[in-house]
């Protein structure tokens, strides 16, 4: 049977046009010299010009990164703690409710999510800003890395860890200079996916942020409701550019490290 028939390939094709035709109008289009970003007038980059001289949108996009940073890092540490806990201690009491509570924010709603921090930092009294638009995104990030690492620690060979203890390794020198390096992959990717989605958040933020911690999604989808500028365009172009090139180094430096680890699995069986 031909699996490339004519109609899978326009399937395929139609289907990725779908998807990717408009990504790549927009970046064209942000290239436009003209203001009308429907009507091609010749190829600018005025626009990436006027994009930077515009302090409103760097304040935004300033913030954006500072909390996709440090939301991205504290999510990969808390989401390696609990991929570890629910990978290597199978029964303990309340296994139940702590995976639930990992993985609640995966299937719920976003809305749901930004409503019930609101309400959170309002009882509290924790005035919205900075930190309290870190801490949501720390939260819903947390269970995308937990999942990314807790798959690879399924398959992780405990007999490494076991000789490296029976050689007089302390449990926390094991999980650093043994654990760590084999499930780094997995880690760094689970720390791209945290910072791309804290970069691409828009309504959780919108119930988080506050006075001088405007996002740059929030900052976009606030003038984009007024009318889309050729500077909007240059401003996802960049995102796409910066989106793009973080997927692309997760997936070199994983395959990178399972091309080694594989190489280092074929000397060990050669040596023995």
């Amino acid at each position: 049977m031909n699996r490339w028939s004519r109609f899978n390939i326009a399937s395929i094709i139609i289907g990725f046009a779908f998807l990717y035709l408009p990504i790549v109008l927009l970046v064209v289009f942000s290239f436009n010299a003209s203001k009308l970003v429907t009507v091609w007038a010749g190829f600018s980059t005025q626009w990436y010009a006027q994009l930077f001289r515009n302090q409103a949108l760097m304040d935004a996009a300033w913030v954006t990164v500072r909390v996709g940073l440090l939301s991205a890092t504290v999510a990969t540490v808390l989401g390696t703690l609990a991929a570890l806990a629910m990978t290597r201690y199978q029964r303990f009491h309340g296994r139940v409710l702590f995976s639930g509570m990992i993985y609640a924010p995966l299937v719920m709603p976003e809305v749901i999510t930004g409503l019930s921090m609101l309400l959170l930092f309002v009882a509290i009294g924790f005035d919205r800003g900075f930190w309290t638009l870190t801490i949501a995104h720390i939260t819903f990030t947390m269970c995308f890395v937990a999942v990314v690492i807790q798959s690879r620690l399924a398959s992780f060979d405990r007999s490494i860890e076991e000789a490296a203890l029976d050689l007089g390794a302390t449990p926390t020198a094991t999980f650093f200079q043994v654990t760590l390096p084999v499930i780094a992959p997995a880690v760094f990717s689970g720390w791209v996916l945290a910072f791309t989605l804290s970069l691409d958040d828009l309504v959780i933020s919108s119930f988080t942020s506050g006075p001088g911690a405007t996002t740059l999604p929030m900052k976009i989808y606030s003038q984009v409701r007024l009318g889309v500028t050729p500077e909007i365009n240059a401003a996802c172009t960049i995102l796409i550019g910066i989106v793009a090139t973080g997927v692309l180094i997760a997936s070199v430096v994983s395959r990178r490290q399972q091309i080694q680890r594989e190489r280092d699995e074929r000397a060990a069986f050669a040596g023995g």
